[in-house]
């Protein structure tokens, strides 16, 4: 039997948050500190809090996973490659990682976000 649930980041406060950085083999610009506050999992389905410091690294999305996000503070920054552009989302914005991107992640400013990533 499932039942609505609140996620809450206020809850959260008193949980560690998962602390890592990029991998040195995609860095492309500074070390950034992530912090991420899981709110919800399911085996197909996490949500949360994430927050970054200023950097940039290379991205590679599995076939199956996609995210949509939120930023709540900063600015980000996603070049795809394939096509050699980027989108900018700022405070308020909301962007889609599709299912097998392939590009960089730049934190233009301190950034954090809500996620959901997906399993498709």
């Amino acid at each position: 039997m499932s039942s609505i649930q609140l996620a809450d980041f206020g809850e959260l406060v008193q949980n560690q948050a998962s602390i890592d950085f990029p991998r040195p083999d995609r860095l492309v610009t500074g070390n950034p500190e992530r912090l991420t506050y899981s709110l919800y999992e399911h085996p197909h389905m996490g949500c949360g809090i994430w927050q970054c410091e200023v950097g940039a690294w290379n991205i590679q999305f599995a076939d199956n996973k996609q995210e949509f996000f939120q930023v709540i503070e900063g600015v980000v920054r996603i070049h795809d490659a394939k096509t050699n552009s980027f989108i900018e989302v700022t405070a308020g914005n909301a962007g889609i990682i599709p299912p097998a991107f392939i590009g960089t992640f730049e934190v233009i400013e301190a950034v954090k976000k809500y996620y959901v990533l997906v399993e498709v």
